[in-house]
């Protein structure tokens, strides 16, 4: 491993973390470096455009060179490509947004959004990062995630107050998981809003990501629970299908 561009990788995460600037003491005191560290790394990012500075506040946020390597990741993830059709008919058959998401550490990215088929205002969620334990997107490829016990060891913070966080309830969730082929989400990461989400599964058998409607809780989960689910598994299914998925998988 080499030492600085490790360093330069957690500064870059931690300006991307949720807070939109910081200063290199914040900096700092969140990767564990010394500060004369962190500014000299963060002069050498500024460089390539991969981080910025406001000349008001002193502070750093991320530059646009970021936003091209996150266009670029985007544009060649396979799971991303393979799901655009699927995912546009499953919004139109469930009538609600879709979304196609991975992991990534303890949480889900996702890749892919495709919004709910009416003239409502919404917001695009490519990009967006949410705990994997307070979304179904998180259960059903943790369910199948070879690092399942490390990753229910972790922190888990509650995001409501119907986020489960205790390992016995989390544990229970993803086996029913893979009973069932899909994991549902009530209200754990927003109140009001539920997920329907399955595995999809990659050439090698690993799970390598999901499929899955959101929306109004009362929409999803009261008459149309087993409708839509049934509807998000034969998706994923066939997103596997397209992967290359192994039989017994897909």
């Amino acid at each position: 491993m080499i030492q600085s561009v490790w360093r330069a990788g957690l500064i870059l995460r931690t300006l991307g973390s949720g807070a939109p600037r910081l200063g290199v003491t914040e900096i700092a005191e969140r990767v564990g470096l010394a500060k004369p560290t962190v500014h000299g790394l963060l002069r050498t990012l500024e460089s390539c455009e991969l981080v910025v500075q406001d000349l008001e506040t002193g502070k750093y946020a991320l530059g646009p060179a970021v936003l091209q390597l996150g266009n670029a990741y985007l544009d060649g993830s396979e799971l991303r490509a393979r799901s655009l059709i699927w995912a546009d008919a499953l919004a139109q058959r469930a009538n609600e947004a879709v979304w196609v998401a991975t992991l990534s550490g303890t949480r889900v990215i996702v890749l892919h959004h495709v919004f709910r088929p009416d003239d409502v205002v919404q917001i695009l969620e490519v990009g967006a990062a949410v705990p994997w334990h307070a979304c179904a997107l998180g259960h059903a490829i943790v369910a199948h995630h070879p690092h399942r016990e490390e990753l229910l060891d972790d922190e888990l913070p509650p995001l409501t107050g119907q986020t489960r966080t205790g390992r016995a309830d989390l544990s229970a969730a993803l086996d029913l998981v893979r009973a069932t082929g899909y994991a549902v989400e009530d209200q754990e990461a927003a109140l009001g809003d539920a997920g329907l989400a399955a595995p999809v599964f990659g050439r090698d058998g690993s799970v390598a990501g999901a499929i899955g409607v959101v929306g109004p809780t009362e929409r999803l989960l009261e008459d149309r629970l087993e409708e839509i689910a049934q509807a998000v598994r034969e998706t994923a299914r066939a997103v596997s299908r397209d992967l290359g998925a192994p039989r017994g998988t897909a």
